[in-house]
């Protein structure tokens, strides 16, 4: 489904004209979703100002979840992940800061295809 939903909003972003700086905060976004966006996200508690926690590596913000969580995951090594699960509240949020800048660039777009998704185990005998 998510696939499906990225692919909708290619199209929608490359048949609605979209300006420089759409094109190029999507672009960092889908960057951010391949681990290659070094991050530092921060929450706080808003009624006494105190960091609760913050994380930081090549990290991407789940992109679906329900309201009053957030999901975490960041690449830890080569084939390492690790994905925190948080609650927000009224008085509990974050932030997320890029750590570095990345290039990107206002007239190029890319798909990227997962093949263990579109080519299904098999079973050789």
């Amino acid at each position: 489904m998510k696939k499906l939903l990225t692919l909708t909003g290619l199209l929608l972003l490359i048949g609605a004209g979209c300006s420089d700086a759409g094109t190029v905060s999507y672009n960092i976004s889908q960057a951010a979703d391949q681990f290659e966006v070094d991050r530092r996200i921060v929450f706080y508690n808003g009624i006494t100002g105190d960091y609760m926690l913050e994380i930081e590596g090549r990290c991407s913000l789940g992109n679906n979840d329900p309201s009053g969580e957030l999901s975490v995951t960041c690449k830890t090594g080569p084939d390492a992940y690790k994905k925190h699960f948080l609650g927000l509240s009224d008085n509990v949020t974050y932030f997320v800061e890029q750590v570095e800048p990345k290039k990107a660039n206002d007239h190029f777009y890319r798909v990227i295809f997962k093949p263990s998704v579109i080519i299904p185990d098999i079973d050789l005998e």
